[in-house]
């Protein structure tokens, strides 16, 4: 066994630091959106401030017993983690605790703890398993069937639990598969699906078809290489119109009326600024009268005054807005987006498969997280619940974005020994 010095000496510092530095961020955020400009005593347990250095605590124990631990021991038991937290998640629906609505959190005395969280990391282990045996080719249909299996399957049940922020994560993964030989058609035509979708709510679905009709029509007549290739694209010009026709029943019959509204607020279709547009509404002010600036370290008026309601955890952003400005939003971006390709430079420079396949599933998660919760607190994306990492308030978040990357920090200090 290797010494402590000699495994400490190969992690990568500017990972560790990056963490670190968002970790102390987000807390002096929940410090300032839970004390206010009080003095007081900073280890109140009573207080989410005081638990969080709890949950912070904890989660540096986590990171150093993942670095001590064989890096064989993630790829080995890869299965195993899977597996375990696929019945989790079906212990949650049996026996779990509802909490706004989700029925995604076991409580353990006075501590709750949300399995859809830890699923994440063991998604990715598996997925990194799977494509790293033997070289599987993503080209070959069985070969996708069984990694959309992977990822479906904790999709589905945390789905199950009514917790659609958690399960839209695994979408994310779209991009690992990509990396790893995925046809890059399919991800363009998930985003017109999406396109087609906004643009069929908005204007219906009359409108829609015609305007692809005749776009079609367009191309046909400006470019005789679309000429050659009229049957194929008169197959996909049906196929939109059969899926625009059938974007109003979903809207409809298929999401919850709260996810439809949140969906028309954001489009502008519909205004509530007293009800489901509130939590927006108000992040939107807040962050606005932050300026360049801030208005200073706990002299965020509607951050002291709770005008936005959970504001040091989905929506703590906004407490960055209004009290550190466009210049401290501007330094957690950085401080993500830094995180993000540096995750990505480490893990092009893997000798495994394996450890490579992880560090995109790693960057992937937190560049969905990071993204789709920016975006909802400014109205870019519908309110869809899921927490900035390693900034908003909760354990069983931080706990299980440190174990999810400090795996992969274990992976690339392991690298030298890869043959």
């Amino acid at each position: 066994m290797r010494r402590r010095g000699e495994i400490f000496g190969t992690i990568d510092r500017t990972t560790v630091l990056l963490y670190l530095m968002l970790v102390v961020y987000g807390w002096l955020s929940i410090y300032s959106a839970s004390a206010g400009d009080q003095s007081v005593w900073v280890f109140d347990l009573s207080q989410r401030y005081g638990k969080q250095l709890i949950w912070i605590g904890l989660a540096l124990l986590l990171a150093f017993t993942i670095l001590i631990i064989d890096a064989k021991f993630f790829s080995t038991f890869a299965y195993v983690f899977y597996f375990l937290m696929l019945i989790i998640l079906v212990g949650v629906l049996l026996f779990g605790k509802t909490v706004a609505g989700s029925k995604s959190w076991f409580e353990i005395g006075n501590v709750a703890l949300q399995p859809a969280e830890f699923a994440k990391f063991a998604t990715a282990l598996a997925l990194a398993k799977y494509l790293s045996t033997r070289n599987i080719d993503l080209r070959n249909l069985k070969n996708k069937v069984v990694a959309v299996t992977i990822l479906a399957a904790p999709a589905v049940l945390i789905l199950l639990q009514n917790d659609t922020g958690s399960a839209l994560v695994y979408f994310a993964f779209v991009l690992v598969l990509f990396r790893e030989g995925l046809s890059g058609l399919i991800i363009v035509a998930g985003v017109l699906m999406a396109a087609l979708f906004i643009t069929t709510i908005i204007w219906g679905e009359i409108y829609v078809s015609a305007a692809l009709v005749i776009l079609m029509a367009l191309g046909f007549l400006i470019s005789q290489r679309l000429r050659k290739i009229r049957m194929p694209l008169i197959a996909i010009l049906a196929l939109s119109i059969v899926f625009v026709f059938s974007v109003n029943y979903g809207f409809q019959h298929i999401l919850e009326p709260h996810q439809r509204v949140r969906i028309q607020i954001m489009l502008g279709l519909k205004k509530d600024i007293h009800g489901a547009g509130y939590n927006v509404n108000q992040a939107k002010i807040a962050i606005g009268s932050g300026g360049l600036t801030g208005k200073g370290f706990c002299k965020g008026m509607l951050t002291q005054n709770h005008f936005v309601p959970e504001q040091s955890t989905d929506f703590i952003f906004c407490t960055v807005g209004e009290e550190r400005g466009f210049l401290g939003s501007a330094v957690l971006i950085l401080l993500f987006l830094a995180l993000l390709i540096r995750i990505i430079m480490l893990a092009e420079r893997q000798r495994s498969a394996f450890s490579r396949i992880y560090g995109y599933g790693v960057a992937s998660v937190l560049f969905f997280h990071f993204t789709i919760n920016i975006a909802m607190t400014i109205g870019l994306a519908p309110v869809v619940g899921i927490p900035l990492p390693f900034f908003s308030y909760g354990g069983s978040s931080l706990w299980a974005f440190t174990i999810l990357l400090f795996i992969f920090i274990k992976q690339d200090a392991n690298r030298l020994n890869v043959l």
